[in-house]
């Protein structure tokens, strides 16, 4: 038995190589894709400013120390903040994301892709102002939305056919690789500073998902995008300044990320044979992923409850004055919902009720509505009958709804909810298989994004700013050639 290890490097992991060469060499031509990213860009700053309105957000935000000032920093916008890099997309991805109110993923891994603009607009932000400083030409919001295109892709394809929370990995470990791989590249990253760079956000050590599951659900999961994209940011540094990378980060035996986080099946748990530890990637990098983006239009709730909220409003009118007359609420919907946001028993916090299917279907049939408030302990204390409500609900999974949430050409999320009374009677059952802000239904959908950004922005700029920023990035024009730097002062309040 040998005593000794062959130190042979080997060259970077196939799928290290795969990601770096196609930020460097990948053109994005896709007009939809294009179109596609300016409206994110608009939604997903929309939901940033709204989260402004929360202390419990805002207490993150600002420089790490008291008084520190940096010369030519990033601004997050609708704050006076001017930061340094890392903690500028921290701040960014950390409103972005506070209240789940951002664009959505859904595969055998879920996320949320716009998280990766905190590290993209802050890097781009300092570059383009340091530039100017310096008398150079400024990136322009075109580098931005090509590199929003990329980092959606990079993070939405890899969940394709890879699960990382059935090993108890939180999503984030995928906007922490695809913030690293975009930014690095911004910065004039060589290939082989790429692979570095990429390499290191594989064996950074990655979150666990507690935070986001009964009973231990909390408001970590708010912020927790935001420290990935600023971590993204840092590694980026590390590899621009010359440290080396470890090619083998993914597939080195023992020590590599397949072996000690990845090797359980994607079913049953069981460790899978030598050889099988590895990503499935069933597409090449493209842009598919932002042209299918699921936006979150009509609640601030977790995507796989958005259509069991619309189902519970459409039959609002016909429940409301008879909620003490309801015997139980059927509710039927797909594996996924089942295994993240189904819950019973006290929710704890905000960040516990947004993420449980039966706290957002009971507010949306008592209110007709659900927003962000919603979640308040003080909302919750004041409306006893939700708890009630939740009591009386039954969750079952449809089996076709399990299935054609993973069909590539279906993508559904689908929820159905009827009412049962103690009469004997019931409503209808109320089915809705495609969200609005699903693919499928973009043509109504892209209005509701605008009213979602008007509504969202007037808590915190005036209205001919927000009109300005409307216009600006509904219309090509005017975005693609706008320095990152002006782009980025029409958001301050």
């Amino acid at each position: 038995m040998s005593t000794t290890e062959t130190n042979i490097r080997p060259d970077y992991d196939d799928e290290i190589q795969a990601i770096a060469d196609y930020v460097r060499d990948t053109r994005i031509d896709s007009d939809l894709a294009f179109d596609t990213a300016r409206h994110c860009l608009l939604d997903t700053l929309g939901c940033g400013l709204l989260a402004l309105g929360y202390p419990e957000c805002t207490r993150h935000l600002g420089p790490r120390f008291s008084g520190m000032e940096i010369q030519h920093g990033a601004r997050v916008p609708g704050t006076e903040f001017e930061l340094d890099p890392e903690k500028a997309a921290w701040d960014i991805g950390c409103i972005i994301r506070w209240l789940d109110y951002n664009d959505t993923w859904l595969a055998a891994e879920w996320g949320h892709p716009s998280d990766n603009l905190g590290g993209i607009l802050a890097v781009a932000d300092f570059i383009s102002r340091r530039s100017v400083a310096k008398g150079v030409a400024p990136p322009t919001m075109r580098a931005v939305l090509e590199a929003m295109i990329k980092a959606h892709e990079i993070q939405g394809v890899l969940a394709l056919e890879n699960s990382f929370n059935r090993v108890g990995l939180d999503h984030v470990v995928l906007v922490k690789v695809a913030t690293t791989a975009v930014v690095a590249h911004m910065q004039g990253a060589t290939r082989e500073q790429l692979l570095s760079a990429i390499s290191h956000a594989w064996v950074d050590g990655q979150a666990l998902r507690t935070y986001r599951h009964a009973p231990n659900a909390g408001p970590r999961k708010s912020w927790a995008a935001g420290d990935a994209t600023a971590r993204g940011v840092r590694l980026a540094d590390i590899a621009l300044r010359g440290e080396p990378g470890i090619p083998g980060a993914l597939s080195a035996p023992q020590w590599g990320f397949y072996d000690v986080l990845f090797s359980k099946t994607n079913r049953d748990q069981a460790i899978k044979p030598e050889g099988e530890r590895r990503f499935r990637r069933p597409r090449e990098y493209g842009s598919y992923v932002m042209e299918n983006i699921l936006f979150k239009l009509s609640f601030p709730a977790e995507f796989h409850a958005q259509t069991a909220c619309e189902a519970a409003v459409t039959l609002h009118d016909e429940v409301r004055d008879r909620i003490d007359d309801i015997e139980h609420i059927a509710i039927t919907t797909h594996e996924s919902a089942i295994r993240i946001i189904s819950k019973t028993g006290e929710l704890a916090n905000p960040a516990d009720r947004d993420h449980c299917l039966q706290y957002m279907t009971a507010v949306a049939l008592l209110l007709g509505d659900l927003r962000a408030e919603h979640y308040a302990d003080d909302f919750h204390a004041d409306h006893p009958a939700i708890d009630r409500l939740r009591e009386r609900m039954e969750i079952s999974e449809d089996e076709r709804y399990t299935r054609d949430y993973l069909d590539p050409d279906k993508r559904s999320i689908a929820n159905a909810v009827q009412v049962f009374f103690k009469d004997g009677s019931s409503t209808d059952r109320i089915e809705v298989e495609y969200p609005i802000g699903h693919p499928r239904r973009r043509d109504e959908g892209i209005p509701a994004l605008l009213t979602k950004f008007r509504r969202n922005a007037r808590t915190r700029l005036d209205q001919h700013q927000y009109e300005a920023l409307e216009e600006i990035c509904t219309d090509p024009a005017q975005l693609d050639d706008m320095p990152v730097n002006d782009f980025m002062s029409q958001w301050k309040p």
